[in-house]
Parts: C-alpha cells; structure tokens; sequence
C-alpha cells in the first residue's frame, strides 16, 4: 500500500507541481499562428471575390486593405509560430482584430450579424483572437523560440551569464 500512495503523490505533484510554460507558450504560439494564417491563406485564394467589398481603413481602398490583412496574417502568423520578433509580430494582429470587432459591433459589415441571440455567426472570434495575442506579448516566446536563441547568443558574445540578463524566461 506504501508504494500506491508514493505513486499516487509522485503522480500528483508531477501534474500539479510541475510547470511546462515554455511547452504551453509553444503550443499557444503554433496554434495561433495556424488558426490566424488560414485566415490569410483564404483571403489569398478568394482576393477577387473579396477586393471589391472588403471594409476600408484609413480612407485606403478595399483591395489595399485586403492585401495589407493578408499580409499580417501570413506573415505575423509565420513570425509568432517560429519565436521570431514574437511580442512585436503580436500588434499588428491585434490592431487588425480591433478593427474586425469595430466593423461587427458597429454593424458595418450587413451580412455579419453576430451579437444577437438567435446568431450563429463567429463574431467573438476577433475578441478570442485579440485575447491570445495579448496574453503572447505579455508572457513571451519562452524558450523554445528563435528569440530566446538570439537572446542567448547576444547574451554569449557579450560574455555574460543567462540568469543574469534573462529574467524568468
């Protein structure tokens, strides 16, 4: 019975004690960038269809603003899944998110109904999207990112120690 319960303690802190934040922050980053870059890939694929009738910013023309969206989406999504320039890939998404959600709570786009209760259309994905990138710039790329290994060979060159200069990546 003794070596059930070391088990069960073993196990327990082995899932409660121990922090996998550099493996959650990947998996963050990786499924972000996917879920955000299909969103560029269909934009690419239907630009005709799209040009004429997508909302304007800024007084620039729609098909401007669409290929501008699309290359924030391919782009930053490709920049936050490699750790690269992480926490500033993350602003112009959520700049852009922050429009799409203006341009559906202020109805701008008809055919977009989505805070209603009998809607089924995916308007809080804007929201979602902004919540995810905020929580990336504020927590970072972790350690399995191309920044943290940027970092540690800047940190290296300048004959420095990690733990000094890095603070709790």
């Amino acid at each position: 019975m003794n070596k059930f319960s070391d088990f069960i303690a073993r196990s327990f802190l082995r899932f409660t004690g121990y922090t996998y934040s550099n493996m959650a922050r990947l998996f963050m980053r990786l499924f972000v960038g996917i879920m955000f870059m299909q969103f560029g890939i269909r934009h690419l694929v239907h630009f005709s269809e799209l040009s004429s009738g997508f909302p304007t910013l800024l007084g620039l023309a729609p098909d401007t603003c669409l290929i501008i969206m699309i290359i924030v989406e391919l782009v930053c999504s490709l920049l936050i899944m490699v750790g690269f320039l992480t926490r500033i890939a993350t602003i112009p998404p959520i700049i852009s998110m922050i429009a799409a959600e203006y341009y559906i709570l202020h109805d701008l786009l008809p055919h977009i109904s989505v805070y209603g209760i009998e809607s089924t259309q995916p308007g809080y994905l804007p929201v979602m999207f902004i919540g995810i990138f905020l929580f990336i710039l504020l927590a970072g790329p972790g350690k399995i990112s191309l920044d943290y290994f940027i970092s540690l060979f800047i940190i290296n060159r300048q004959g420095k120690d990690e733990h000094e200069e890095l603070d709790e990546v």
